[in-house]
């Protein structure tokens, strides 16, 4: 016979609920630093023993009085919210009133806390139930101190469930790192088994949190951005809305040609200081970056919506580590474009040399010859030639000061600016102006005469016709092609182009191989006005940092980095030298 419906025991109850809030030692330093962080928290010490399944959050927040201690583990209490219309006024991050009650029931709970006004402060032990167990005076400096012991000890299924010291130790980690990106004004201390484990020190914004967590990346390599209101104005009007929490958008990415990872691992989003998982934003930041990475790397990006509570709905996941949010396409379209903006040149871009004094003449380069010497050139645009319409890029007034100097090996063109000096690669730079130019307008020409190619296969005619070329049959195992991109029709190489453009691929990446097809050569002689002209249009470019394949574009010399290596120092202020 079937059990009877019955309700459960509410230790039952309160022990299910417990272990969903709390469910490893990353959880219990996550739900505790955030606490921390609602009470304004700007230095947080935290040590975990993982033998010992304890972990103690310090911080020096606002504190807690005795009445609020003693109320503090009860079920479902909180200072966050009162009534049910809050959930929609949210600026907190938490607000459930769970974590201390549930670590009440999952480990030995201690909490030691003090005012700011007050001269001393109180120590309070909780039972099982949330209720203090042992109440005492204590003197310690205005904060709190949170320590929960033996988690899990009347749950050892848990316990035995959960992965290896080493691997909760990482998310422990992990979970410090997301935060403390979230919260850029937090120094960290961490330790672990009484011993210093990492420290994290406070920034302006995120871009020096995440260089000091990515050690592989350096200030330079990363750009950050921070846009107001990025959202489009079509968006309905809020009734009574929270003129408080304004819309923006921070933004800290890596640059492609110098700051990429193996796997989509740091690519992150995270709304209204917390770390969240987005798989539409996530893929956005992806495709934005596509066509300047090198195969199979993956960009280094952290975007943070600060977004109206009244968009959001927080009760989707126990974490709260993914939420509901409202006009998910105008975010995406807002990162979309924030990320185009971070990846132009602009003055930021460059190292903290900027405002130095201009290079002098750079000695002049002998040209060597190149490998190749194909007469391929840049036509050279005169002032009445060159376009201004800021519609079609609006960095274009913006331009970096860069001018041509001098070409090495019939390859790179030196470049001097206010802050050094770069050696561009020709080849690279003319494909992205080239690929750029073909994604604006693919625009498909007749061919006359007419290519033959021999021996196409099926497979090889529909991707021709995908791409929209006119393939036609001209005789046994012959096929003419009567249409072509406009920059391969004039080329004497063009039937070698259109059948590598037969052999497989989207219309994307037709595009890049056109665009390499048709970029000048290494090796290819220019004139100081064509080394300008490619400058120039290099410069307008939306990804001018690396070619479509992922490669680098440029070299950057800085002046300081020359004063360095010449021992400028030494002799500034002698007779002999400056």
């Amino acid at each position: 016979m079937a059990p009877r419906i019955q309700t459960l025991p509410l230790e039952v109850v309160h022990l299910i609920a417990a272990g969903e809030v709390i469910d490893s030692l990353a959880a219990v330093v996550r739900e505790l630093v955030e606490n921390a962080l609602d009470a304004g928290a700007t230095r947080i010490a935290i040590a975990v023993c993982p033998e010992q399944w304890r972990v103690r959050v310090a911080d020096n927040g606002a504190g807690m009085d005795l009445a609020d201690l003693k109320q503090a583990a009860t079920p479902h209490s909180t200072s966050k919210i009162q009534a049910s219309e809050d959930l929609w006024k949210i600026t907190s991050l938490g607000f459930r009133g769970e974590a201390l009650h549930s670590l009440a029931q999952l480990a030995e709970l201690e909490v030691l806390s003090r005012l700011h006004s007050n001269q001393a402060g109180w120590q309070v032990s909780y039972n099982t139930q949330g209720e203090p167990a042992r109440v005492e005076p204590v003197a310690i400096a205005p904060g709190t101190v949170v320590t929960a012991s033996n988690l899990f000890g009347i749950w050892p299924a848990r316990r035995e469930g959960l992965p290896s010291p080493a691997q909760q130790l990482r998310a422990i980690q992990l979970t410090i790192h997301q935060i403390a990106l979230c919260h850029p004004h937090v120094t960290w201390q961490v330790e672990q088994s009484d011993r210093p484990w990492f420290s994290i020190w406070s920034g302006e914004d995120a871009k020096p949190v995440l260089a000091q967590i990515l050690r592989s990346s350096h200030l330079s390599d990363l750009h950050a951005l921070a846009i107001a209101s990025p959202r489009t104005a079509t968006i309905p009007e809020i009734p009574n809305p929270d003129t408080s929490n304004p819309e923006k958008l921070q933004l800290v990415l890596g640059l492609p040609d110098r700051c990429h990872r193996r796997r989509p691992d740091w690519v992150r989003v995270a709304i209204n200081g917390r770390i969240v998982k987005a798989p539409e934003l996530e893929q956005t930041i992806l495709a934005a970056f596509r066509r300047t990475l090198p195969r199979d790397r993956y960009p280094v990006c952290f975007a943070h919506l600060q977004v109206p509570p009244n968009h959001i709905d927080w009760n989707r996941h126990p974490a709260k580590a993914e939420v509901y949010l409202h006009h998910l396409s105008d975010w995406q379209e807002a990162v979309t474009q924030a990320i185009a903006q971070a990846l132009h040149f602009s003055p930021t871009q460059l190292t903290e040399s900027y405002h130095s004094e201009r290079v002098g003449q750079l000695l002049k380069v002998a040209e060597a010859d190149g490998v190749y010497q194909v007469s391929r050139t840049i036509p050279v645009e005169t002032e009445t030639t060159v376009t201004t319409d800021d519609s079609i890029n609006p960095t274009v007034t913006n331009l970096l000061e860069l001018r041509a100097v001098a070409q090495v090996s019939n390859t790179y063109i030196v470049a001097e600016h206010p802050a050094g000096m770069w050696l561009v690669e020709q080849h690279i730079a003319h494909e992205r102006v080239l690929y750029e130019q073909l994604c604006d307008r693919w625009h498909l020409v007749p061919l006359e005469p007419p290519v033959i190619l021999n021996n196409l296969s099926a497979p090889q005619r529909k991707q021709l016709q995908r791409l929209g070329l006119e393939v036609e049959p001209f005789g046994e195992k012959l096929w003419a092609i009567r249409t072509a991109p406009d920059l391969l029709g004039q080329r004497e190489d063009c039937p070698a182009a259109l059948w590598e453009l037969s052999l497989g691929g989207d219309l994307e990446s037709a595009l890049v191989a056109t665009a390499c097809r048709s970029a000048i050569r290494n090796g290819t002689p220019l004139t100081l006005p064509e080394m300008q002209t490619l400058l120039d249009q290099w410069q307008q470019t939306h990804r001018p940092h690396t070619c479509p394949h992922g490669r680098p574009i440029y070299l950057s010399l800085e002046e300081t980095a020359l004063s360095r290596f010449f021992r400028r120092h030494w002799v500034i202020g002698k007779s002999h030298g400056i």
